[in-house]
């Protein structure tokens, strides 16, 4: 929310320690223009110069991120590039167009205009071109909306291929950031609720709130392997940084759960945890500090065959996952724009 930024409490959180990064998302967006009264005045100046509803949240999108990205800027440079950004989405509805995406991930660089600046790009097959290309080109991409192993695979290739690509063109890559963020939470609300259908037995119910948590785990493996490698290595010599795993959908949304749980057993060595600020109040209130994510994967690997054992397919709910957050990110910015334009006709009136 723009006040926020105006009224020193995303400053006092970043001077605290208790952040190192903001994202945003259509959704987010939406709840802070339609939900409060904070970007009427600019809207009401953008609706007077005649801008259409895209040109007017194009506007108060780009001047939240270049102030907040201002703000994290000490940070950015104390951790020299390590720490700082601020993640701003490409279009929802260019999920499902590689050309589109570029383009649109190349105008937010140059309008935005910050080297701590990630622009997020879906991770659906269409979108893992662009990630390549847009890391090609010197961007810092924020990978989102990865559910599945197989996706994580393939955007860990994207971004190895994206910087052997700029390095054979001849440019850096020691500046060139990038986030994999993995979705959680959103995992177990669906698995659990096609576990909750099955008869009632022991095994099922064993596996209730588990199976987001042993996804990530074998992640986190994923991600240890690749980035160890003598292929990772060579690309290290040259500057390259690990693209560092980001767990997203990490508010609890079972209130027989830890609030806290999707971050405690998430902690670990080079990753980032995205979290709602009512999440963030509760782990600075109560949260472990322990690292959970490397630790027994076994376990995690027997509760993953476990399913599968059951006749659940974790790939067709990752599947649908993806599907469902495409389409739940578009529907957000269509609403907002709908507002939005509302109240352009109303202040033009």
């Amino acid at each position: 929310e723009r006040r926020l930024l105006d009224n020193g409490e995303l400053k006092g959180m970043i001077d605290r320690g208790d952040i190192y990064g903001v994202t945003s998302n259509p959704s987010i967006f939406h709840n802070a223009i339609v939900n409060s009264a904070d970007y009427d005045e600019e809207l009401k100046r953008l609706a007077a110069q005649g801008k259409d509803a895209n040109a007017i949240f194009d506007a108060l999108a780009i001047q939240d991120i270049q102030a907040a990205t201002d703000l994290f800027k000490p940070l950015y440079e104390q951790s020299q590039a390590g720490d700082g950004y601020v993640s701003i989405e490409v279009h929802p509805d260019f999920a499902r167009d590689t050309e589109k995406t570029i383009s649109e991930a190349s105008r937010l660089w140059k309008q935005v205009d910050r080297p701590n600046l990630m622009v997020k790009i879906p991770a659906t097959r269409e979108g893992l071109p662009a990630i390549q290309q847009s890391i090609a080109d010197g961007i810092n991409i924020n990978i989102t909306l990865i559910f599945s192993q197989q996706r994580y695979a393939e955007v860990i290739e994207a971004y190895l291929s994206g910087l052997e690509q700029r390095l054979a063109s001849g440019f850096d890559i020691d500046q060139i950031a990038s986030v994999a963020s993995f979705f959680v939470s959103r995992i177990d609300s669906k698995i659990d609720a096609w576990l909750n259908e099955l008869e009632e037995n022991n095994r099922s119910e064993s596996l209730i709130g588990k199976v987001a948590i042993a996804n990530a785990k074998q992640a986190y493996r994923l991600f240890s392997q690749r980035f160890s490698d003598a292929r990772y290595s060579h690309l290290k010599a040259a500057g390259a940084r690990k693209q560092r795993p980001l767990w997203a959908s990490t508010s609890t949304k079972n209130p027989n759960f830890s609030d806290v749980l999707y971050i405690d057993e998430l902690i670990g060595p080079e990753t980032v945890n995205t979290v709602p600020p009512k999440t963030l109040e509760a782990y600075l209130d109560h949260g472990q500090t322990a690292i959970a994510i490397d630790q027994n994967l076994s376990e995690a690997d027997a509760q993953l065959n476990l399913l599968a054992e059951l006749g659940i397919s974790l790939d067709q709910a990752t599947q649908e996952l993806e599907e469902e957050g495409v389409a739940a990110f578009s529907k957000s910015i269509h609403d907002l724009l709908n507002t939005i334009e509302e109240r352009r006709l109303a202040y033009s009136s």
